[in-house]
């Protein structure tokens, strides 16, 4: 089965997330972006317990785009330390596999 890669990342508004959208699909780094609704994060930073609003944004890409979207994702993101996580996934479609691949291709 071929495998494709989701990476996902959030951030703190709406906006930002629907840029680094169109970002990686437009540069060919994703075939789509999917930008999820508010969640509400909490978490450590800087000796403190924090709570934020923030919007996931996941990017389905083929695995040899994986280093330059998580490049772009990083010099991109607002914040200092950003959340970047990638997952290898096995399709279940082939048609959408190739789909993945044909649209990441610069």
């Amino acid at each position: 089965m071929e495998q494709i890669s989701v990476v996902t990342t959030v951030v703190d508004s709406r906006s930002v997330a629907d840029v680094l959208a169109a970002a990686a699909v437009a540069g060919r780094l994703a075939a789509c972006a999917q930008v999820g609704g508010q969640v509400d994060s909490t978490y450590w930073w800087r000796s403190a317990v924090e709570t934020t609003t923030e919007w996931s944004v996941l990017f389905k890409t083929a695995p040899d785009r994986v280093p330059a979207l998580v490049d772009h994702i990083r010099l991109s993101h607002p914040y200092e330390v950003p959340e970047v996580l990638v997952t290898r996934v096995d399709s279940g479609n082939p048609e959408y596999t190739a789909w993945v691949h044909e649209q990441t291709r610069p």
